[in-house]
């Protein structure tokens, strides 16, 4: 299986005051195979927006590696780097704080291809239609403005976009959890229809189980900005190992009143991930369960 993206004990950090440090992201290893589904999820705050913008190179990392398409990225100042971004992509939490209110929607989702150099204003021209008709929406839309479409027409005008250079991979962070219900599982499906025609990989980040339930090949659960138990999506969600992945999944609602189960309270004080300059947290060590399962021991 090809490897689209190969991260390696990433790491990253941010000072405080009072000689406080915040530990996002600690000694965390994953990759993304070749139209694959890697979905990261965990409360808010645990890191997971964080590592999705190391590996999107938005944020540098401490330490640790970051291989795109067998070029590491890592350290790759901005000139440099550009080439690569063609191949890295990105679908935002909120549709319309992403898009430009002053611009047609058509200049946006073209923008990236003038900007870039890889099509004519014509070329560019067509493959907007294209990338429209793609994702449901058709060429007449594209002299509208953002405010003229809804929640989910907006977040498919950002997938689009996000198409346009026909990146490797694309890193979709909390991008249906500003949707309705129903709005959402449409948008879920164009995903899994564009990813199967398109060989798309996709870096998935959520706080919704039952979303990457749907969507996910594989899954890592992150804690305290640490990856806790990762595999296959069937046996993380049918034979969770770990306690906390065990705590999501019953905190998750359940629709059906006939199939609630009785819940543990978690007691105690909630753990900090703010430590002293010169400390950290006990880096965790996952076992391997067998065909691609591993947990972190406890």
């Amino acid at each position: 299986m090809t490897k689209i993206l190969d991260v390696e004990n990433l790491v990253k950090g941010f000072s405080i005051s009072g000689g406080m440090r915040v530990h996002a992201v600690e000694d965390v290893s994953f990759h993304v195979d070749k139209a694959e589904t890697f979905a990261l999820v965990g409360e808010s705050g645990c890191g997971k927006t964080t590592l999705a913008n190391l590996a999107m190179r938005l944020q540098k990392p401490d330490s640790g590696s970051i291989r795109l398409l067998d070029t590491d990225i890592t350290d790759l100042g901005t000139k440099e780097l550009r080439p690569h971004r063609r191949h890295l992509q990105m679908i935002f939490q909120d549709p319309f704080a992403s898009l430009n209110p002053r611009k047609p929607v058509g200049k946006i989702v073209g923008d990236p291809m003038r900007l870039n150099r890889t099509a004519s204003n014509a070329d560019a021209e067509t493959r907007v239609v294209e990338l429209f008709e793609l994702v449901g929406l058709s060429a007449d839309d594209m002299r509208k403005y953002p405010h003229q479409f809804s929640g989910g027409q907006r977040q498919r005008i950002c997938i689009a976009r996000a198409l346009t250079l026909n990146p490797s991979l694309i890193v979709a962070d909390e991008a249906v959890s500003a949707l309705d219900v129903s709005v959402r599982a449409t948008v879920l499906n164009l995903m899994i229809e564009l990813q199967q025609d398109l060989n798309l990989s996709y870096l998935f980040v959520s706080h919704d189980l039952a979303v990457v339930e749907r969507i996910a090949h594989r899954v890592a659960v992150m804690y305290l900005g640490q990856i806790v138990e990762m595999g296959p999506r069937r046996q993380v969600f049918e034979n969770p190992q770990h306690s906390y992945t065990r705590r999501l999944m019953d905190a998750a609602p359940i629709a059906d009143p006939g199939q609630r189960r009785e819940r543990g309270l978690i007691a105690g004080e909630i753990p900090s991930p703010v430590w002293p300059e010169d400390q950290g947290p006990e880096k965790v060590a996952l076992n391997d369960l067998g065909d691609g399962h591993l947990v972190a021991a406890e």
